[in-house]
């Protein structure tokens, strides 16, 4: 059996790979999920997995941790081994914001993913879209800033 890999990069202390057997060493959570699927209707199904934040914040994201609110300007790419994606913004799933209960689900309807690799679960979403299965990659990335954009961007005069 050939257990499928998650690649963590990007601005982190300590960059990974892990696979199930390996996210199960975090504290396990349970998720019951209704959504909404564009091609079978609406789907119900229980995960288990560690939270994407518990795991996230072990490898050491790279934001200033004296800056409190460095960490508004991290985004978050998940990618699936079928080539969907989803981004996330750092505050959505950090407990002193939006403490939003996004699960690398290891587990669906009691069947482990091993070989399929983790999927990303988003209670909250109405509508399945961000949900990722076969999750290949996931990069954090603290390189956005609002500010930078804006001056680039034609028709904007420079802030002064």
């Amino acid at each position: 059996m050939t257990l499928a890999r998650l690649t963590l990069t990007g601005h982190l202390a300590r960059p990974a790979r892990l696979t199930v057997p390996e996210l199960l060493r975090w504290p396990q959570h349970r998720a019951d999920v209704s959504f909404e699927c564009a091609t079978s209707g609406v789907q119900h199904h229980h995960f288990t997995g560690p939270r994407l934040y518990d795991v996230l914040a072990d490898v050491g994201p790279g934001f200033d941790p004296v800056r409190r609110k460095d960490r508004l300007r991290f985004l978050i790419a998940v990618s699936g081994a079928d080539g969907h994606h989803a981004v996330l913004s750092w505050a959505e799933i950090d407990p002193d914001f939006a403490d939003a209960p996004v699960l690398l689900g290891v587990c669906v309807d009691d069947t482990r993913l091993d070989t399929a690799g983790p999927q990303l679960v988003l209670p909250q979403d109405r509508c399945g879209a961000r949900h990722i299965s076969g999750i290949t990659a996931i990069r954090v990335d603290g390189g956005y800033r609002c500010a930078d954009a804006a001056r680039s961007a034609p028709g904007h005069a420079p802030a002064g």
